[in-house]
């Protein structure tokens, strides 16, 4: 395959600028955004990315799970293409570039491709995955997976979130529910940037993470159930109280991951407490456990764990207690002919990098069942992510785009 020359690189400001007026819609509070999947945001956000898209000359393709295809044509009508991607619904207290870097990287390489007239043999396709997120319609990445075959398209339209609403009310809701049967599309390779959302490239003064593997993960949502009571009026030694057992299993979990080091993590994100009252021993509380590892035996064997100590935790304390697993993926190992790619166009374009796992879970971590895969990574200050205060530096953004175009180009076989 031919390589892109090293002087090509992409139109930075352009993408910088692409970036800011995402950013305008679904607005935070404290200068990020919250536009959560399948809101009115959500919508907004993908009529201006299919706006752009339809601008660049791409064709525009949708799934029965919103998923949004951008297609490129290639010179062969024949050759599978390269789809590259990652999504634009945020956090409710997201950040202007967690998934959306990848996506609207994945149109300024089209649009540089365009101002170039690169033609390649292979189309290329820039997707936006429904519900990456997946913080209001647990899981996360449920459209990817249900691409991938992970999950059944019945069950993620039932999905609800806090207020009892459906996934496939909404996604018809906000008009973004398509006709095309969901993983019916074949791809010759996938690529997805985004930024790390930790903090090792920056610590390492590195401009590229080249990444190699993803962590695996389980989510364990817990409920205990104990006694409402008045906290000032019941005996320390006839409570049940919800709460304790939250408190202590809290710390099994930390434990847990420290004793599986390194490349261990584990902590309690989500929780709910009832009834929530500042004079009310809880009752009732609902927590998830997160559990991560690049390796399976340690993945496997910290959930084991976790299940098998928390027991003796709840009955101590008289709780009943229930334990259902509501995430779980393998730890993925990326392609190495596609990984190779995205190392060679870093070197190529003269840009520091280094090897890295990614600790999150990726829309690429379900496609790399399907067809080879890589990702590339850009620092993030601070290594913050999911929260409104996440940055970037322009040059970041241009960097990690610059090795996807050539990843992404090389891939797809530039026709000379």
């Amino acid at each position: 395959m031919t390589a892109p020359g090293q002087n090509l690189k992409i139109n930075g400001a352009r993408l910088w600028d692409s970036l800011m007026e995402m950013a305008k819609i679904g607005p935070g509070v404290a200068g990020g955004n919250n536009r959560q999947t399948l809101t009115d945001a959500d919508s907004e956000g993908r009529h201006l990315f299919q706006k752009w898209c339809m601008d660049a000359g791409c064709t525009m393709g949708l799934d029965q799970m919103g998923n949004m295809f951008a297609r490129r044509e290639g010179t062969d009508p024949d050759a599978l293409p390269v789809y590259v991607g990652s999504h634009l619904d945020t956090q409710p207290t997201g950040g202007k570039y967690d998934g959306i870097l990848g996506v609207l990287g994945g149109l300024e390489l089209l649009r540089t491709m365009n101002d170039l007239d690169i033609k390649t043999k292979h189309p290329i396709v820039v997707t936006n995955w429904t519900n990456e997120e997946g913080t209001r319609f647990a899981p996360a990445m449920l459209a990817s997976g249900v691409f991938a075959g992970m999950h059944t398209q019945d069950w993620a339209y039932d999905r609800k979130d806090a207020e009892g609403k459906k996934f496939g009310d909404e996604l018809a809701r906000i008009g973004w529910k398509g006709e095309e049967t969901t993983g019916d599309r074949k791809m010759h390779a996938f690529f997805e940037l985004h930024i790390e959302q930790g903090p090792i490239l920056e610590a390492e003064n590195k401009q590229i993470g080249v990444v190699t593997h993803g962590q695996g993960l389980w989510w364990l949502q817990v409920t205990l159930t104990g006694k409402d009571a008045h906290t000032g009026s019941t005996p320390m030694n006839m409570r049940v109280n919800a709460g304790l057992g939250m408190a202590r299993i809290t710390e099994l979990v930390h434990t847990i991951a420290m004793e599986n080091q390194p490349g261990a993590v584990g902590a309690i994100g989500h929780c709910d407490v009832y009834p929530n009252s500042r004079n009310v021993i809880p009752g009732k509380v609902v927590f998830t456990i997160d559990f991560r590892s690049p390796d399976q035996e340690k993945l496997d064997g910290m959930k084991a764990r976790l299940e098998a100590e928390a027991v003796p935790i709840a009955q101590e304390l008289g709780l009943k207690m229930e334990i259902e697993a509501v995430g779980h993926f393998d730890p993925v190992t990326f392609d190495p002919t596609c990984v190779k790619a995205v190392r060679d166009a870093a070197e190529r374009l003269g840009y520091s990098h280094m090897d890295i796992i990614s600790g999150a879970g990726h829309d690429a971590c379900w496609i790399n069942r399907l067809t080879p895969t890589a990702m590339v990574m850009c620092p993030c200050v601070d290594g913050l992510s999911h929260n409104e205060a996440e940055d970037i530096s322009p040059e970041w953004a241009a960097a990690g785009a610059d090795v996807l175009f050539h990843a992404v180009v090389e891939t797809a076989q530039i026709v000379s």
